[in-house]
């Protein structure tokens, strides 16, 4: 299932689309990741994973209306597809099956 296949950064921008639904455009993607993941996102490899996931098919965009506040300029709203929907899905399951394979021992060593 190569097709599903995503990158971590491009796992987290999926999922912030998700969460953040009607109101998923670029500042606020950003926002939302850097207070979740508790780390800086440049603008500019958010706008390049953005453009990527909608040529790869797993978003959409269209244009909301003109925003005075940007001088008239209207933000671009992102939503996942069917077949985002299908990647994260695999991703998920991905990750649980591994997950649920780590012997508990594994997880349980002291850290620091």
């Amino acid at each position: 299932m190569k097709e599903y296949q995503l990158g971590e950064f491009e796992e987290i921008v999926l999922l912030t689309v998700g969460v953040l639904y009607d109101e998923a455009y670029g500042v606020a993607l950003k926002t939302e990741i850097e207070q979740r993941g508790k780390r800086s996102v440049s603008i500019g490899a958010l706008q390049s994973t953005l453009r990527r996931l909608e040529r790869k098919g797993f978003l959409d965009s269209k244009l909301g209306e003109p925003d005075i506040e940007r001088g008239g300029k209207p933000k671009r709203f992102f939503r996942i597809t069917a077949y985002g929907k299908k990647a994260l899905l695999h991703s998920k399951e991905i990750r649980l099956s591994l997950w649920d394979s780590i012997p508990k021992i594994a997880l349980d060593c002291k850290i620091g």
